[in-house]
């Protein structure tokens, strides 16, 4: 014990130590995230907005379309000089439109972009939609 404590043991109500800092954490209301709902909550409104509940959605993997793509501006480097292409054949089922595109190919895909579709036949070429493709999915009856 020293020397300080032994001054104040018997004297007083908290040895030196003052009212809390004696023992454990005390002083500093908890360890960690002690008292995030009790005595700190203004801190969490503060500084955690988003801390309750739920924040956008997600759809369920079931729902979800993923396609594989490429933009207009890759074809022709795919197509190695040939002058139609088809992109099922490199894992790819959707053309983007980005990018341009000067040569005049015939793409072969399932699911193409609008602006695609009108940069290839800007360009001269041609754009033809596997059979398969979900673009009736969404019409309204």
């Amino acid at each position: 014990m020293g020397t300080k404590a032994n001054k104040h043991r018997g004297r007083n109500r908290y040895h030196g130590r003052g009212k809390k800092a004696g023992r454990g954490a005390g002083k500093r209301g908890g360890r960690g995230n002690a008292g995030m709902n009790k005595h700190r909550v203004m801190t969490r409104i503060k500084y955690m907005p988003d801390h309750w509940g739920m924040h956008g959605f997600n759809r369920h993997p079931t729902l979800r379309t993923v396609h594989v793509t490429c933009n207009v501006s890759q074809l022709k480097d795919m197509a190695d000089g040939k002058d139609s292409i088809d992109l099922s054949a490199f894992g790819i089922d959707k053309l983007l439109g980005s990018g341009r595109i000067s040569t005049a190919l015939t793409v072969t895909v399932a699911n193409a972009s609008a602006s695609a579709i009108e940069k290839v036949e800007a360009a001269g070429g041609s754009v033809n939609l596997e059979a398969g493709g979900d673009s009736d999915e969404w019409e309204e009856e």
